[in-house]
Formats: structure tokens, sequence, C-alpha cells
């Protein structure tokens, strides 16, 4: 093989590895997010909050993630000092994750969350708004 016919083929074989690489891009931990499955809550001692995490690229849900960081507060109402006791619960199916809380009032909650999700590298922090109804 001539010296040319040598660089064309190392060439053509870095742009298939390229492209190749490309094709198989590893997901972001912007690539998930948290969703709530209700946006009203019963206000009360055990109100219960679930939400689902879900890969925005394919809408599928994402079990084990590492749920290491619990807040709730009542920011949406203005009153972020407000907050409530805050446990985490045993999951009902893959993916979604529930709490319980006691929002003993009614209104604006915040729902502040840090995970890890197997495989990715950063934390994913969310903050959902829900209502605790009478």
């Amino acid at each position: 093989m001539t010296t040319s016919k040598k660089s064309a083929a190392a060439g053509a074989l870095a742009v298939a590895l390229c492209v190749a690489g490309l094709s198989t891009a590893q997901a972001e931990v912007t690539d998930y997010e948290f969703q709530l499955l209700q946006t009203d809550v019963k206000q009360g001692n055990a109100a219960i909050v679930d939400v689902r995490l879900v890969d925005k690229r394919t809408g599928s849900s994402v079990a084990d993630a590492v749920i290491f960081a619990t807040r709730i507060d009542m920011a949406p109402d203005g009153m972020e000092t407000m907050t409530a006791p805050i446990e985490v619960l045993p999951s009902t199916e893959p993916g979604v994750y529930r709490f319980k809380a006691n929002l003993v009032m009614a209104g604006g909650w915040r729902l502040s969350l840090g995970a890890k999700i197997q495989g990715e590298t950063g934390t994913l922090e969310s903050k959902l708004v829900l209502k605790a109804t009478p």
C-alpha cells in the first residue's frame, strides 16, 4: 500500500470512529427530570407526594436513582422559611419516588430534590411546585 493510500485509509478510519462516537453519545444529567404525578395534594400530617423520574429523550421512567436531598417549603406563597418534615417512602413502581410530608397549611409548596442517577455523572437538582388543598 502506498503512503497516500495509507493516509486516506487512516483518515477514513478516523472519520468513521468520530461518527460512531457521536451516535453512542452518553446521556447528561440534564437529560432527566422529576415530574409530579399530581399537582394537588391533600393537606395533612401524612400527605403523599409521588414523583416520576423521566429520561426526557425517551419519555421512559428511570428507576434506582439515589435521592440524597429532600426539602419541602412554602416558597411559592412567599414563605420559604416555612418548612415541613418530609420522609422518603418505598416506591410502588419502578421510576416512581414517594414522599410523606406534614403539609400543615393549605397553599403552595415547593419540593426540592437532589439525586444521583445510576451511570451518570453530576447531580440532578429539581424544584417542583404543588398545592396542598384542604
